[in-house]
């Protein structure tokens, strides 16, 4: 049931507020991720936290029927995917959304100031949340793994795919913010249906649903934070085009991606998307992520 603690994410909020937020997550930010090592992209509790999870392996009690049909579609689909089962599906799928993720931080780690020449507290904040980012990608990878799935190669997408990505962050702020805003809380949707999906697609293996459940969160509280401390960076007139752009975007990036449609809703994500106010969100997730004091009833 909502709650009604918290408001929309598209809330108005004023400069000093916004401004006021950004200290408020550097703060946040520092005692979630730890120390950076920038050489390794890479942050110390995020860290140590990936290391728990491979200290601890699990793996499923009847390993996937076919791996071959996953590694034979998981960088380009070649099958028809309507004769592929559900979990392939599922996992193929969460493959290529990572990909996406990844390599967009690749373009973007290069384009921004390493914390050395990072002299703006929102500089500072974007330099540690792209390292987040790289530590996503871990996680996902991990999940693969407890899938059986090890043989798995990170590529790069197709050269002009790369280029609009190495570009992007070069963009001047105010048409940067409300499209990565908008792929910030694309994020969090998508992770929101995967999540129910592992839970439906994972009910005669327990302890493989329960750590995909793990690491998965891992990443949406993450992504949680990102969507508020992105939205810092928008005034009034960017939510408005950050609104506008929800549908477009979703409906894109999904179409993107073939197996979407045969697994999710992308209508009722993209609902969701407009409709994002915290609310829906479990209880264990908001304690250790961050919201904008704005969006706080």
């Amino acid at each position: 049931m909502r709650s009604g603690r918290y408001l929309s994410i598209f809330s108005p909020a004023s400069r000093q507020q916004r401004q006021e937020n950004f200290e408020n997550y550097w703060q946040f930010s520092q005692r979630n991720s730890g120390q950076l090592f920038e050489q390794d992209k890479d942050l110390f509790e995020k860290r140590v936290r990936l290391r728990h999870f491979q200290s601890n392996p699990v793996t499923l009690r009847h390993p996937l029927a076919d791996p071959t049909a996953f590694y034979r579609n998981y960088v380009k689909m070649r099958d028809d995917p309507a004769s592929l089962d559900r979990m392939t599906l599922m996992l193929t799928c969460l493959y290529k959304f990572a990909r996406h993720e990844w390599v967009g931080i690749k373009g973007a780690w290069e384009a921004v100031p390493d914390m050395a020449h990072s002299h703006k507290v929102e500089e500072k904040i974007s330099r540690v949340h792209l390292a987040e980012e790289f530590c996503h990608v871990r996680l996902f990878d991990e999940m693969l793994r407890t899938c059986g799935l090890d043989k798995v190669q990170w590529v790069p997408l197709t050269p002009l795919k790369e280029k609009i990505y190495e570009q992007f962050p070069k963009f001047p702020e105010f048409l940067m913010s409300p499209p990565a805003f908008v792929t910030e809380l694309m994020g969090v949707t998508f992770y929101c249906h995967l999540a129910r999906l592992i839970d439906e697609l994972l009910t005669e293996e327990p302890e493989v649903c329960l750590r995909l459940r793990e690491l998965l969160d891992e990443i949406t509280i993450d992504e949680v934070a990102h969507v508020g401390q992105r939205r810092n960076f928008i005034g009034p007139i960017g939510m408005k085009v950050s609104k506008a752009l929800v549908k477009p975007f979703y409906t894109l990036f999904f179409e993107d991606i073939p197996e979407i449609k045969h697994l999710f809703d992308v209508e009722q994500m993209v609902k969701d998307g407009i409709a994002f106010d915290f609310n829906e969100l479990p209880h264990y997730m908001i304690e250790r992520s961050w919201i904008p004091s704005y969006c706080k009833a």
